[in-house]
């Protein structure tokens, strides 16, 4: 087995040496480090990992946790985050609560166990008083979801502002009986985007009907089955607005299945602006939210929280956009 000797030997350099190159430390020259690299690449040398940690009590890997790893939103949230963290030397741990509040209880024991450096949560379904226990403990960050009140760094888009956007966009567009697919009411997002929506509604004074609000799970199945309750109505909505992609494509879906088309008698609008919104028939109205860079600045913030630097700004808001295409349609007369 090739011993961190050897390669010290190799490029004639001592073993500290070698150890500050696998550390990243700005103390080598440049010169030196290239050659410390050239004689791990050519004697194939595994850093013993368990020893580093043991002696530096750092484990160089990153925790972060999911609500749902099978919705296509959360990978380029997650691109982003591994691109930041490899590039400071961090590895990524990736947990999947599958939406059950239980679940991140039990990674959050991870951290007490010292499995891991620091914690990104893209999901919130916690209490108050337990995530920002675990924030006075260890590095914290929440991106995507975010817990009002709470003092933990987090990066997210304005989820209220946004759902009144595309709202808006319907309602110019003279559509005046338009119903929306929530998200869970028991998570942030989903009441977040449903207040977006009564505001705009509320703004151009139409009415608020409890049955064209349909509660969801941000799921393709659940934006099926609602779509086709609404479209039970004697009265149907002329226009709905989905609170994910996904529930956007299963309203499509059911729209298609009756007979009808897509915008020309109902059209729909998504939100996260997912992959599949692009491809799909009619291509999808959505709001498009910078994944990749809440990803990428939420790993910076925790570098930030690693490194015992003061945070000025606790809570970061990046820009959204209104991606219009193919299905609202024009004007409705």
């Amino acid at each position: 087995m090739v011993r961190i000797a050897d390669v010290a030997k190799r490029a004639n350099v001592s073993t500290a040496t070698v150890s500050r190159v696998l550390t990243n430390s700005v103390s080598v020259r440049k010169e030196t480090a290239v050659k410390v690299l050239e004689a791990i690449k050519e004697l194939d040398y595994q850093p013993n990992l368990l020893a580093r940690q043991l002696r530096t009590m750092e484990t160089k890997t990153i925790l972060v946790v999911i609500s749902d790893i099978s919705n296509p939103f959360f990978s380029k949230v997650l691109r982003g985050i591994k691109e930041t963290a490899l590039h400071n030397g961090y590895q990524v741990l990736l947990g999947d609560i599958i939406n059950k509040v239980e679940q991140e209880t039990n990674y959050l024991n991870i951290m007490r166990q010292r499995k891991a450096d620091g914690l990104i949560l893209l999901t919130a379904r916690s209490d108050k008083e337990s995530l920002e226990s675990i924030a006075n403990e260890f590095p914290v960050v929440l991106a995507c979801e975010y817990i009002e009140g709470a003092t933990i760094p987090t990066v997210s888009i304005d989820n209220i502002s946004s759902a009144r956007k595309i709202t808006d966009h319907l309602i110019k567009l003279n559509h005046k009986r338009i119903a929306t697919i929530t998200g869970p009411l028991d998570v942030v997002l989903g009441r977040d985007r449903l207040k977006g929506f009564q505001q705009a509604m509320s703004q151009y004074d139409l009415p608020l009907e409890p049955f064209l609000v349909q509660e969801g799970d941000f799921t393709f199945e659940s934006g099926y089955n609602l779509m086709t309750k609404l479209l039970a109505s004697a009265n149907p909505p002329t226009a709905v607005f989905a609170a994910s992609d996904e529930m956007a494509i299963g309203a499509v879906k059911a729209i298609k299945s009756m007979g009808l088309k897509v915008p020309e008698d109902i059209s729909v609008v998504g939100f996260d602006d997912i992959r599949f919104a692009s491809i799909i028939e009619p291509p999808l109205t959505t709001i498009a939210q910078p994944a990749f860079e809440i990803g990428s600045k939420a790993m910076e913030l925790l570098i930030m929280l690693l490194n015992d630097n003061e945070l000025k700004n606790r809570q970061f808001i990046l820009e959204d956009k209104l991606i219009v295409r193919d299905s609202c349609g024009e004007c409705k007369l």
